[in-house]
């Protein structure tokens, strides 16, 4: 179920232990669009570049979110027609944390594999977005790939 949380939307947020002394954060927004059920729209995430920016922080309220970074209702928001869910990837960015220095990522596979875990820990959370179309956007290094 959804939580009472800051803005507009319904919304639910969490951690995701992606390894040993690692922990990822996701808040997740749903759509406000006009639909019976808000699996009528796809998921979209959103990767903030960087490296190392924060998905709900800078992403969320300075780019589209449902708040801008006054706190006013953004009307372009993408969560006007999807439901979106910020990353705070990888490990060490905004509320993401290691217990240990020695936790910190030290490759894009690493940062890859977290990510993963991080999509499978989400999908256990919130269990209606499993068979839904899953759209990633990102921008900058969000998008980094080493092939």
């Amino acid at each position: 179920m959804a939580r009472e949380g800051f803005g507009p939307t319904d919304q639910e947020w969490g951690y995701v232990t992606v390894r040993e002394r690692a922990h990822m954060f996701w808040w997740l927004h749903y759509t406000t669009a006009d639909v019976s059920k808000v699996t009528d729209r796809p998921l979209v995430i959103w990767l903030q570049g960087g490296p190392g920016s924060s998905s709900t922080g800078f992403g969320n309220f300075a780019e589209l979110g449902p708040l801008d970074s006054d706190l006013n209702v953004r009307p372009t928001s993408w969560t006007n027609d999807v439901n979106v869910l910020f990353v705070d990837n990888p490990v060490g960015t905004g509320y993401s944390y290691v217990d240990s220095a020695t936790a910190l990522t030290t490759t894009n596979r690493q940062i890859a594999e977290d990510f993963l875990v991080l999509l499978k820990g989400f999908y256990d959370a919130v269990p209606i977005f499993k068979h839904i179309p899953l759209y990633i956007f990102c921008e900058s290094y969000g998008g980094k790939n080493d092939r």
